[in-house]
Protein backbone atom coordinates (compact mmCIF):
# COMPACT_ATOMS: atom_id res chain seq x y z
CA UNK A 1 0.00 0.00 0.00
CA UNK A 2 1.13 3.31 -0.59
CA UNK A 3 1.49 5.79 1.92
CA UNK A 4 -0.80 8.53 2.37
CA UNK A 5 1.99 10.92 3.68
CA UNK A 6 3.28 11.25 -0.02
CA UNK A 7 -0.63 12.83 -0.85
CA UNK A 8 -0.08 15.74 1.96
CA UNK A 9 -2.46 13.97 3.70
CA UNK A 10 -2.10 12.27 6.86
CA UNK A 11 -3.01 8.52 7.65
CA UNK A 12 -6.07 8.06 9.77
CA UNK A 13 -4.24 7.00 12.85
CA UNK A 14 -1.68 10.24 12.73
CA UNK A 15 -4.91 12.13 12.23
CA UNK A 16 -6.20 10.79 15.05
CA UNK A 17 -3.79 11.29 17.19
CA UNK A 18 -3.46 14.75 15.87
CA UNK A 19 0.53 14.42 14.72
CA UNK A 20 2.65 15.18 11.87
CA UNK A 21 2.32 11.81 9.40
CA UNK A 22 6.14 11.42 9.11
CA UNK A 23 7.25 9.65 5.39
CA UNK A 24 8.37 6.35 7.76
CA UNK A 25 4.76 6.17 9.67
CA UNK A 26 4.09 2.32 10.23
CA UNK A 27 0.10 3.22 10.51
CA UNK A 28 0.05 5.05 7.09
CA UNK A 29 0.12 2.11 5.04
CA UNK A 30 -2.46 -0.02 6.97
CA UNK A 31 -4.91 3.07 8.00
CA UNK A 32 -5.43 5.13 5.12
CA UNK A 33 -7.32 8.51 5.93
CA UNK A 34 -10.53 7.35 4.29
CA UNK A 35 -10.83 4.79 6.52
CA UNK A 36 -10.79 6.75 9.93
CA UNK A 37 -12.84 4.35 11.63
CA UNK A 38 -10.86 1.39 11.34
CA UNK A 39 -8.07 3.16 13.45
CA UNK A 40 -10.31 4.72 15.94
CA UNK A 41 -11.69 1.06 16.76
CA UNK A 42 -8.28 -0.14 16.50
CA UNK A 43 -7.28 2.47 19.32
CA UNK A 44 -9.85 2.13 21.38
CA UNK A 45 -9.63 -1.49 21.90
CA UNK A 46 -5.97 -1.89 21.93
CA UNK A 47 -4.42 1.64 21.97
CA UNK A 48 -2.06 3.08 19.45
CA UNK A 49 1.34 2.18 21.21
CA UNK A 50 0.32 -1.63 21.34
CA UNK A 51 -0.56 -1.92 18.03
CA UNK A 52 2.37 0.43 17.00
CA UNK A 53 4.87 -2.13 18.89
CA UNK A 54 3.31 -5.10 17.33
CA UNK A 55 3.27 -3.70 14.04
CA UNK A 56 7.34 -3.40 14.96
CA UNK A 57 7.14 -7.30 15.66
CA UNK A 58 5.86 -8.25 12.88
CA UNK A 59 7.50 -9.11 9.46
CA UNK A 60 6.23 -6.39 7.31
CA UNK A 61 4.83 -9.05 4.86
CA UNK A 62 2.15 -10.07 7.83
CA UNK A 63 1.46 -6.65 8.80
CA UNK A 64 -1.40 -5.86 6.83
CA UNK A 65 -3.01 -9.52 7.81
CA UNK A 66 -2.16 -8.27 11.48
CA UNK A 67 -3.80 -5.14 11.05
CA UNK A 68 -7.15 -6.67 8.98
CA UNK A 69 -7.34 -9.50 12.75
CA UNK A 70 -6.82 -5.89 14.77
CA UNK A 71 -9.40 -4.16 12.93
CA UNK A 72 -11.65 -7.03 12.96
CA UNK A 73 -11.54 -7.96 16.43
CA UNK A 74 -12.09 -4.38 17.58
CA UNK A 75 -14.98 -4.37 15.46
CA UNK A 76 -16.63 -7.29 16.88
CA UNK A 77 -15.30 -6.10 20.71
CA UNK A 78 -17.18 -2.73 20.11
CA UNK A 79 -20.37 -4.89 18.91
CA UNK A 80 -20.05 -7.12 21.84
CA UNK A 81 -17.39 -6.32 24.85
CA UNK A 82 -18.24 -9.76 26.74
CA UNK A 83 -17.23 -12.24 23.85
CA UNK A 84 -15.81 -10.27 20.43
CA UNK A 85 -15.19 -11.90 17.55
CA UNK A 86 -15.50 -15.59 19.18
CA UNK A 87 -19.26 -14.48 19.72
CA UNK A 88 -19.83 -14.28 16.40
CA UNK A 89 -17.97 -17.76 15.43
CA UNK A 90 -19.89 -19.53 17.79
CA UNK A 91 -22.91 -18.33 16.07
CA UNK A 92 -21.37 -19.44 13.17
CA UNK A 93 -20.61 -22.61 14.19
CA UNK A 94 -24.20 -22.81 15.71
CA UNK A 95 -25.61 -21.90 11.85
CA UNK A 96 -23.42 -24.63 10.51
CA UNK A 97 -24.05 -27.57 12.98
CA UNK A 98 -28.11 -26.71 12.51
CA UNK A 99 -27.80 -26.53 8.57
CA UNK A 100 -25.88 -29.67 8.37
CA UNK A 101 -28.49 -31.44 10.56
CA UNK A 102 -30.96 -29.86 8.15
CA UNK A 103 -29.18 -31.36 5.02
CA UNK A 104 -28.70 -34.69 6.66
CA UNK A 105 -32.17 -34.91 7.49
CA UNK A 106 -32.78 -33.84 3.55
CA UNK A 107 -30.44 -36.56 2.21
CA UNK A 108 -32.05 -39.19 4.74
CA UNK A 109 -35.64 -38.28 3.09
CA UNK A 110 -34.41 -38.24 -0.20
CA UNK A 111 -33.18 -42.03 -0.08
CA UNK A 112 -36.32 -42.73 1.61
CA UNK A 113 -38.52 -41.25 -1.22
CA UNK A 114 -35.78 -43.01 -3.53
CA UNK A 115 -36.25 -46.41 -2.29
CA UNK A 116 -40.42 -45.69 -2.15
CA UNK A 117 -40.91 -44.75 -5.54
CA UNK A 118 -38.71 -47.55 -6.87
CA UNK A 119 -41.39 -50.08 -4.84
CA UNK A 120 -44.31 -47.70 -5.74
CA UNK A 121 -43.82 -47.38 -9.08
CA UNK A 122 -44.35 -50.27 -11.68
CA UNK A 123 -41.16 -50.73 -13.22
CA UNK A 124 -40.09 -52.86 -15.87
CA UNK A 125 -36.86 -54.67 -15.09
CA UNK A 126 -34.50 -51.92 -16.93
CA UNK A 127 -35.82 -49.24 -14.45
CA UNK A 128 -35.32 -51.58 -11.01
CA UNK A 129 -31.47 -51.90 -12.26
CA UNK A 130 -31.36 -48.25 -12.67
CA UNK A 131 -32.74 -47.43 -9.57
CA UNK A 132 -30.56 -50.19 -7.82
CA UNK A 133 -27.70 -48.91 -9.53
CA UNK A 134 -28.53 -45.14 -8.24
CA UNK A 135 -28.88 -46.85 -4.22
CA UNK A 136 -25.72 -48.70 -4.67
CA UNK A 137 -27.06 -52.13 -3.45
CA UNK A 138 -30.01 -54.88 -4.22
CA UNK A 139 -32.37 -53.66 -0.75
CA UNK A 140 -31.84 -50.13 0.07
CA UNK A 141 -32.91 -48.64 3.40
CA UNK A 142 -36.27 -50.00 4.94
CA UNK A 143 -39.38 -48.40 3.43
CA UNK A 144 -40.07 -47.84 7.12
CA UNK A 145 -38.22 -44.90 7.49
CA UNK A 146 -36.48 -45.47 10.77
CA UNK A 147 -33.44 -44.22 12.21
CA UNK A 148 -32.68 -48.26 12.73
CA UNK A 149 -32.49 -48.71 9.33
CA UNK A 150 -30.64 -46.15 7.86
CA UNK A 151 -27.93 -46.61 11.10
CA UNK A 152 -27.79 -50.59 8.87
CA UNK A 153 -26.76 -49.09 5.74
CA UNK A 154 -23.57 -47.81 5.15
CA UNK A 155 -22.96 -44.22 4.26
CA UNK A 156 -21.04 -45.21 1.10
CA UNK A 157 -24.33 -47.13 -0.17
CA UNK A 158 -26.38 -44.03 0.06
CA UNK A 159 -26.61 -42.45 -3.38
CA UNK A 160 -26.77 -38.52 -1.35
CA UNK A 161 -25.00 -39.23 1.33
CA UNK A 162 -23.00 -36.10 2.52
CA UNK A 163 -20.68 -36.60 5.82
CA UNK A 164 -20.76 -34.34 8.40
CA UNK A 165 -17.48 -33.37 10.05
CA UNK A 166 -19.44 -31.06 12.42
CA UNK A 167 -21.72 -33.32 14.47
CA UNK A 168 -19.84 -34.62 17.56
CA UNK A 169 -20.24 -38.21 16.57
CA UNK A 170 -17.07 -39.48 16.73
CA UNK A 171 -18.63 -42.79 15.01
CA UNK A 172 -18.94 -40.58 11.55
CA UNK A 173 -22.21 -41.44 11.07
CA UNK A 174 -24.71 -37.98 10.63
CA UNK A 175 -27.98 -39.95 10.49
CA UNK A 176 -27.85 -40.64 14.14
CA UNK A 177 -29.33 -36.87 14.70
CA UNK A 178 -32.68 -37.80 12.24
CA UNK A 179 -35.85 -38.63 14.47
Amino acid sequence: MASSSSYNSPCAACKFLRRKCMPDCIFAPYFPPEEPQKFANVHKIFGASNVSKLLNEVLPHQREDAVNSLAYEAEARIKDPVYGCVGAISVLQRQVIRLQKELDATNAEMIRYTNTCTEIIPTHHHHHDAATRMLGNNEGPDVGGSSSSLLAQSPSSAAFYYPSPWNNDLSGDAFHHIH
